[in-house]
């Protein structure tokens, strides 16, 4: 297997040979101005979703798309972005289908996955009575992927590296987004932050309502 994918990368080289500047242009220094926080077994990621050149987004991707304050691997992924690449937008994107939440609805099993998930069926025991009204396993799963989504981001909301980011007056947005493999479209849980009174008013504020308006994709 690791053969094949060398060779894949030898063909893939190969077929960029005939745009001269292709790897000139990928070597230049380019400043990401998108944070993208995804979804490890998302089977697209943040460029793909977009359209985005190669370098335009800085990506971080963990199982369920966690934003904990606790995880110095994240911690440090996010000061490098806010501090050195100094982006202008962080956006939290789930996915329909997210095998983490139908993990998180399951019941508990021993090991470091669930260790991980902790947070999230610890979300979707306070949401129990929302998610519980929801018959089909598939879509109980998602909704919790929505309210996973506003939950991670209000932990980024409250997390002092994006109020210093602040504090220092530079530009920055927070937002939301669900991505769906059946369309290939962004939805937006229209949960954005951009200020410090913003991002109090969601981290104190109602998640029961978050992405009820389902269904409104992020505009192009």
């Amino acid at each position: 297997m690791s053969e094949a994918l060398l060779a894949d990368n030898l063909a893939w080289a190969a077929g960029r040979h005939g745009d001269r500047d292709f790897f000139t242009r990928q070597a230049a220094p380019r400043q990401a101005e998108h944070l993208w926080i995804g979804c490890a077994c998302s089977r697209l990621s943040g460029q793909d979703l977009t359209g985005l050149p190669p370098g335009a987004i800085f990506a971080l991707a963990n199982l369920g798309n966690l934003a904990l304050s606790q995880d110095i691997g994240f911690l440090s992924g996010l000061q490098y972005a806010l501090e050195v690449l100094k982006v202008r937008h962080v956006v939290v994107c789930g996915h329909y289908g997210c095998g983490a939440m139908g993990a998180a609805l399951s019941d508990p099993a021993p090991g470091l996955v669930d260790h991980w998930l902790a947070p999230v069926r610890a979300l979707a025991w306070r949401h129990a009575q929302d998610l519980e009204t929801i018959l089909d396993p598939a879509a109980r799963a998602n909704r919790l992927c929505e309210l996973n989504v506003a939950a991670q981001l209000a932990q980024l909301a409250a997390n002092p590296l994006v109020h210093e980011t602040w504090r220092r007056g530079q530009p920055l947005s927070l937002h939301g987004w669900i991505h769906s493999a059946a369309d290939g479209l962004l939805r937006d849980l229209e949960t954005s932050v951009s200020s410090p009174r913003q991002a109090m008013a969601l981290v104190g504020g109602p998640m029961d309502q978050v992405g009820r308006r389902r269904g409104k994709r992020k505009a192009s």
